[in-house]
């Protein structure tokens, strides 16, 4: 099976309080929203931390969009609100729209052995 992998990242408010609620919010991801990723073709995710910055691995299958994602994202209600909750402890990186969460990074080196 063909797969994608993308690396995203976004900022949290700089705030302790902020961090640890965002970091505890995915403790327990509700199933709703486990399910909504892979029905969008997300075949793993995975989101690091260092300090309120956050980077997050993506591998979808060969279907996999973003345009897709945020179609179903966008028809899902339980996503909605589960997006407008973490959104209050995140924040926009330097030079994003407003509103802008998550931004894809560009790779610039790949090493395979």
């Amino acid at each position: 099976m063909k797969t994608q992998t993308f690396v995203l990242i976004c900022d949290l408010k700089d705030e302790e309080e902020a961090i640890q609620a965002y970091v505890k919010c995915h403790e327990s991801v509700a199933p709703e929203i486990i399910e909504s990723i892979r029905v969008a073709g997300v075949l793993q995710m995975s989101i690091y931390r260092w300090r309120n910055r956050l980077t997050m691995i993506l591998v979808g299958n060969e279907e996999f969009s973003f345009e897709k994602k945020a179609k179903l994202d966008d028809a899902n209600p339980k996503v909605q609100e589960w997006e407008a909750f973490l959104g209050q402890y995140q924040t926009n990186l330097p030079g994003t729209p407003p509103n802008w969460r998550w931004a894809l990074t560009e790779k610039i080196f790949d090493f395979q052995a």
